[in-house]
């Protein structure tokens, strides 16, 4: 990966299996694969509708005369290149590819998700996070990388005033959203499945199947808050809840006290049916 940022700020640097790249708006760069195999990379953006511009695209847009004013050189020297404004995201190198030695460097742009110790981590799963605490590169987005095992699910929760963007790694899972309209959308997903979360809709996600889900989840704010249904139930006294359900308090369930929500929680029950 080369990027070249604003003020002539130039790094290149190797990526492995497991680790992420920031780019900042605007900034130039490019991907090569230096392998022997092919290279899948999961890109978010942090709008709908991403527009890019080519150096090919850019240099269709300028004249002869004008790209050799630029670089010292004769417009002839241009006339050879093929150029127009389109955009080609991916071409063939021809030779091998010229890695420095400051490749291998640490790099502010790069970040070892998946070499970082778990903030949340147990049993049943665990939550690495790309975040502007432990990236600061990360001004405005943040990404999980969400491991539930099959006895485990994410429990029940909404995050304020943050959208979320979700990519299927591995595994099948189902969930569940809610609308303002209070209809619910339930649906599974597979591997390369992508899914949306408008800000403060409430989710959940659980295992179906016998092995591990493996999502990437990507969000738009650094620091991606969430209230979760076991804290909200500790945050309020049995005789409310009771009062909400319409229920006598001792008709109630007595709810774990809950001061820190779990994220992933066990799987005391089976997976049910759901219309």
């Amino acid at each position: 990966m080369s990027i070249l940022d604003s003020g002539s700020e130039f790094s290149t640097f190797t990526l492995d299996a497991g680790q992420m790249f920031h780019v900042e708006s605007g900034s130039l760069h490019y991907i090569e694969n230096i392998g022997d195999e092919e290279a899948v990379l999961i890109v978010g953006f942090r709008h709908e509708q991403p527009e890019d511009f080519s150096l090919h695209g850019s240099f269709g847009a300028m004249s002869d005369a004008v790209l050799g004013n630029t670089y010292d050189l004769k417009a002839e020297e241009f006339a050879r290149v093929t150029r127009d404004t389109s955009t080609k995201y991916i071409v063939a190198r021809k030779g091998a590819a010229h890695i420095p030695d400051s490749a291998a460097f640490l790099n502010p742009h790069k970040f070892d998700v998946e070499g970082m110790s778990a903030p949340v981590a147990a049993d049943i799963g665990s939550a690495r996070t790309a975040r502007s605490q432990f990236w600061p590169a990360l001004k405005n987005m943040a990404m999980y990388s969400l491991r539930i095992e099959e006895d485990g699910m994410r429990e029940p929760h909404w995050h304020p005033n943050t959208g979320e963007m979700g990519y299927v790694h591995k595994g099948h899972a189902r969930m569940s959203i809610m609308d303002p309209d209070g209809s619910v959308d339930t649906y599974t997903l597979k591997p390369g499945d992508v899914y949306f979360i408008p800000a403060a809709y409430p989710h959940q996600i659980e295992v179906l199947g016998d092995e591990e889900i493996h999502f990437l989840i990507f969000f738009d704010q650094p620091m991606p808050y969430d209230v979760g249904y076991r804290t909200s139930a500790t945050a309020m006294s049995r005789e409310v809840l009771a009062a909400v359900f319409g229920l006598a308090t001792d008709d109630f369930p007595v709810f774990p006290q809950t001061v820190k929500d779990p994220l992933i929680v066990g799987k005391l029950n089976a997976v049910d049916h759901v219309v």
